[in-house]
């Protein structure tokens, strides 16, 4: 069910269970503004639920979904991947400017101008799943690091299809170094293997997807508030089943 099918906004004031909880599941790539744009909304209906709802636990799962899978493994000149892809300057400026938009109302400035790489993002994508299963990983909560890795990219130009790039972040994170080091190492000699996809990839279309209690969806980068209702009203449709 997608949230056009949801109706009407959830009250400040509905009830919710004492023992509610909600799993949001959300596909991305750290090559889609949007998607940092839909994290940071996703943040902030975080903290909205907590401070409304403070009874309703919620766990988020994050899931790679790989948008451009056959870009190099050294990656392409990024100016010139979106003129090609738009077809001109002046459309990829109107484009930018859309986005730009709707990152300032996140509170966020994203910096084309410093990005040299449009990067294929399945090393970055590994480095976020091995921190998330290693106990090495446990100084660095894997939420952190895909922040960093979205700012690094679309606020500081870095190239996080590039393994020493990623090991420097990895290292600013908190992961252990030679851990790191070896995950890096080990992830070359499977660089062009697909990632591994969620059980519910084949329904995603496009990125950001947010997925709660696998009954309901929104597909883009809703605001705060739209994301918090999805969350209660995924809490009243789990207890009715």
């Amino acid at each position: 069910m997608s949230f056009s099918d949801m109706g009407g906004a959830t009250e400040p004031g509905s009830a919710v269970s004492q023992n509610a909880s909600v799993t949001v599941d959300v596909h991305f790539d750290f090559v889609c503004p949007w998607c940092l744009i839909g994290k940071r909304n996703l943040d902030a209906a975080l903290s909205r639920i907590a401070s409304l709802r403070p009874n309703v636990g919620v766990k988020v799962r994050w899931h790679s979904h790989q948008l451009l899978p056959n870009t190099p493994v050294s990656g392409l000149p990024y100016q010139a991947f979106y003129v090609a892809r738009l077809g001109s300057p002046g459309a990829v400026a109107a484009r930018r400017a859309q986005v730009q938009e709707a990152a300032h109302a996140a509170g966020i400035e994203l910096a084309f101008d410093r990005i040299a790489v449009m990067p294929n993002t399945r090393a970055a994508h590994n480095l976020v799943a091995w921190a998330t299963a290693t106990t090495s990983g446990a100084a660095c909560k894997p939420v952190l690091l895909i922040d960093r890795l979205f700012t690094g990219y679309f606020m500081g130009g870095e190239d996080i299809g590039n393994r020493d790039v990623l090991e420097c972040i990895g290292l600013e994170c908190g992961l252990d170094a030679a851990g790191l080091v070896d995950h890096l190492m080990t992830s070359r000699q499977d660089e062009h293997m697909p990632l591994p996809r969620s059980p519910r990839a084949e329904e995603v279309r496009g990125v950001p997807h947010f997925v709660f209690n696998s009954a309901l969806s929104l597909s883009g980068a809703y605001s705060p508030g739209a994301i918090a209702d999805a969350m209660l009203r995924s809490i009243g449709d789990q207890e009715s089943r």
